[in-house]
């Protein structure tokens, strides 16, 4: 068992300084883009499926709340929140549209929507991607296993290399706590937080 444990942090890290060498560029232009889109009074759309789903959360409370320092809010929205909404799609209309129908109710120019997709086949993700784009939105997209039906479809596409969904995972928490941290140091100035 002391053995696998071993192996199991290991492959997490070599998937991790993989990612890394082979995004490095793409993780920059991410920041780059969140922070000009949240400067210019835009939000952040975050969507996915299952532990995709969790991330999105995960991420949207990150900006809305804070990463590590007391600054302003930043404008984010996890759009796998809503039981009701999810629910609604996806008895009236069918499961593949539950992000791209909010996406056109909320989506706006100069707003990003970021999907998360570890296979890069998720049908909801890919048409959530494809609305936000005949909206003007800007996109970036997560995934691994080579980026699946969604390479090619996003501003900056960031896939981790790996066909492990856990790994994949891992790599994708790493790469939005980055990106929060970046963005915060940027422009998450102090404000007055009540206790």
């Amino acid at each position: 068992m002391k053995d696998r444990i071993k192996e199991i942090f290991e492959e997490s890290r070599a998937v991790k300084q993989e990612t890394l060498t082979q995004n490095v560029e793409l993780i920059v232009e991410a920041v780059e883009m969140i922070i000009h889109s949240l400067k210019s009074h835009g939000k952040i759309l975050f969507f996915g499926n299952g532990g995709s789903a969790a991330d999105s959360q995960h991420v949207a409370a990150e900006f809305i709340g804070r990463f590590q320092k007391e600054r302003r809010a930043l404008a984010a929205i996890a759009l796998t929140t809503d039981s009701s909404i999810l629910t609604c799609l996806s008895n009236d209309y069918d499961y593949r549209i539950v992000f791209s129908r909010q996406i056109e109710a909320l989506g706006r120019p100069g707003d990003i929507a970021f999907g998360f997709s570890t296979s890069g086949n998720s049908e909801n993700v890919i048409a959530g991607i494809e609305q936000a784009g005949k909206q003007g939105l800007k996109t970036i997209v997560l995934t691994g296993c080579g980026g699946g039906k969604l390479k090619g479809m996003a501003d900056v596409h960031i896939d981790v290399p790996s066909q492990s969904t856990a790994r994949i995972q891992e790599s994708h928490m790493c790469i939005y706590h980055t990106i929060c941290e970046l963005v915060e140091n940027q422009i998450g100035e102090k404000t007055h937080v009540e206790k």
